[in-house]
């Protein structure tokens, strides 16, 4: 998972409050029920030393589900404020969290966060029907970064349902735009997909413009389209049977990165370009090796050493002499290898505790190795 978009973050200054929260808003006590959350949240935060700036910025952002707009449709959110009060990050999460967080601390409570969010699948969702089609790009945090609606034209878009001598001509000047309309959104697919590197491309609406666009897939995105038969552009349509085949299509690719990261930790083992165990991922992220770091979801009660820096980083106290750190703080492991990862551009995997070799929390696929490389698992 690229997790570039925790920069802003770790440019900020903590401490952090870090929230997981359930803002459900679908009951008639909706905005009651939403607002004690809330409050109790709040509470947390500012028995651990939260300053009043901070705990109001958390609360004018959670309670926005009470005034309406998009905000209302979410069931989790995912917060991380700075000492200063401002937000530097906010996300919806992929449902109400089973255990919600709120916590002031020196370093943010990433891990879950990023285990909770949904959609670290980019892909590209279409909405098609004769006259065009609605085109949605979810990027790799799951989030909508870009959107485009293609109108085509719309004159004698029916076929003629007449008989007569202008029958064929009514027919095949209908069948001509929509033609025309399907090759206007596949050029568009086209175009973010080169740019955006989408995993799948959810084609939804009317079977005949379906099959029209499909066909003019270029190569760049044909053997990503999954098309359904639910769902529709037109005003009033549900979009709950396209939302929820979505995220099942996400599921499944996030699953599928999981089982892949995993076999390739083993793989890549053999050819020295993986390492399991803390130590041995530090050292490599120290030395900006890290491809992607793969964290368990459970980790281990472990604390890593840190500087002035995240890349100061060691296991003990020799470790931060060597670095010459002059100020060492104790920090939770996961947190401190989070910071690390996005200083060196790495990607970050969080899988299953039982699903890591050995029942190791961390492990790390490597960009490169070199003689003072540690071998071996």
């Amino acid at each position: 998972m690229d997790v570039s978009f925790l920069e802003p973050v770790f440019a900020a200054s903590g401490p952090y409050a870090t929230v997981c929260a359930d803002v459900t808003h679908t009951t008639e006590n909706a905005d009651t029920e939403l607002d004690l959350r809330v409050r109790a949240l709040s509470d947390r935060l500012t028995e651990q030393g939260a300053p009043e700036a901070v705990v109001e910025s958390v609360r004018a952002r959670l309670l926005e589900g009470n005034e309406g707009g998009e905000a209302g449709t979410l069931r989790g959110r995912a917060l991380v404020v700075a000492s200063d009060g401002s937000v530097v990050l906010d996300h919806a999460l992929v449902g109400a969290p089973t255990r919600e967080v709120a916590e002031w601390s020196p370093q943010p409570a990433l891990l879950a966060v990023l285990r909770q969010l949904p959609g670290r699948v980019p892909h590209i969702v279409v909405l098609t029907d004769r006259t065009g089609a609605d085109i949605t790009y979810i990027g790799a945090p799951g989030t909508v970064e870009e959107e485009r609606t293609v109108e085509g034209e719309t004159f004698q878009i029916r076929k003629f349902q007449g008989g007569g001598w202008a029958h064929h001509r009514y027919q095949h000047n209908a069948e001509n735009k929509w033609v025309h309309n399907a090759e206007e959104v596949a050029t568009q697919i086209s175009s973010m997909a080169r740019r955006l590197a989408p995993r799948f491309v959810l084609v939804a609406g009317d079977v005949r413009a379906r099959q029209i666009l499909t066909d003019r897939a270029s190569d760049l995105w044909s053997d990503l389209i999954v098309s359904m038969d639910e769902g529709g552009r037109a005003a009033g349509a549900d979009r709950e049977p396209v939302d929820r085949r979505e995220a099942e299509l996400v599921a499944e690719h996030e699953a599928r990165e999981c089982a892949e990261v995993i076999e390739q930790i083993a793989s890549a083992s053999a050819h020295g370009l993986s390492l399991t165990g803390t130590a041995l991922v530090v050292d490599a992220l120290r030395k900006n090796q890290v491809e992607t770091l793969v964290l368990a979801d459970r980790p281990d009660d472990e604390k890593l050493l840190v500087g002035g820096s995240p890349l100061e980083l060691g296991v003990s106290q020799d470790d931060m002499q060597a670095l010459g750190s002059q100020e060492v703080h104790s920090v939770p492991g996961e947190r401190a290898l989070i910071a690390a990862a996005v200083a060196t551009r790495a990607g970050v995997v969080v899988v299953p505790r039982a699903a890591m070799p050995g029942d190791i929390p961390v492990a790390a696929i490597l960009r490169y190795t070199d003689a003072s490389t540690a071998s071996g698992q």
